[in-house]
């Protein structure tokens, strides 16, 4: 038996009708592409922000972060201005200027002065013993003959101010001093308060006078 060859033309004709039967079973327009795949959204999200989201100041302090202060105002600014302590007399101008600093006078000048030497004497008396005697009310005699919490030696007042305190007809004295106590050791920096009221007498003269310590 003899086998016919089959012609080229109908082999290609035989390749397209099978291409265009499997196309059709697929039921895929002809010409038409696969859809472009979706771009990533967390991509989307970090290399381009949306509009609406407000723009981050870069001035703003970040949250939690304190405020700047100015040095002048800190505590540490302030007490590294005061000498150090055993600097003796070298440092007293210093503490005077903290003093009239933080307190801004508002007594007349010839009040301060009653103050201020009344002051000093009350202190002397208090810590030394020395001149109790002239401040009955303050030191009562139940009181004078008690031994003095320190010796006259070294002693010295650092700095002292006098201001009101509250009201005209009353007056603070603050004062800052040094001393040796009784068991021989030597401190500076030691505050005492002496409060005065003013009197005034018959004849229209008026006084300070010193306040009993409680």
């Amino acid at each position: 038996m003899t086998t016919t060859p089959r012609s080229p033309r109908l082999l290609v004709l035989s390749t397209a009708l099978l291409a265009v039967a499997g196309v059709a079973l697929l039921g895929m327009p002809h010409g038409q592409q696969p859809p472009a795949p979706m771009p990533s959204l967390t991509a989307h999200a970090t290399t381009d922000p949306s509009p609406a989201a407000p723009t981050p100041n870069t001035n703003a302090p970040a949250v939690g972060t304190p405020a700047s202060t100015p040095a002048a105002s800190t505590p540490a600014a302030r007490q590294s201005a005061l000498p150090p302590h055993g600097e003796s007399t070298a440092g007293d101008a210093a503490i005077q200027k903290a003093l009239e600093a933080a307190w801004p006078p508002d007594l007349p000048s010839g009040d301060a002065r009653e103050l201020l030497a009344a002051g000093r004497n009350l202190l002397r008396a208090d810590a030394t013993g020395i001149g109790r005697a002239h401040w009955p009310v303050v030191f009562p005699a139940s009181q004078q003959g008690l031994a003095p919490a320190f010796a006259t030696a070294r002693f010295r007042i650092q700095a002292a101010i006098a201001r009101r305190d509250g009201s005209p007809d009353k007056a603070v004295v603050h004062l800052v001093w040094a001393g040796t106590d009784r068991g021989g050791t030597f401190t500076d920096g030691r505050i005492t308060n002496w409060h005065f009221t003013r009197t005034t007498t018959l004849k229209g003269a008026s006084t300070w006078t010193p306040q009993p310590r409680t």
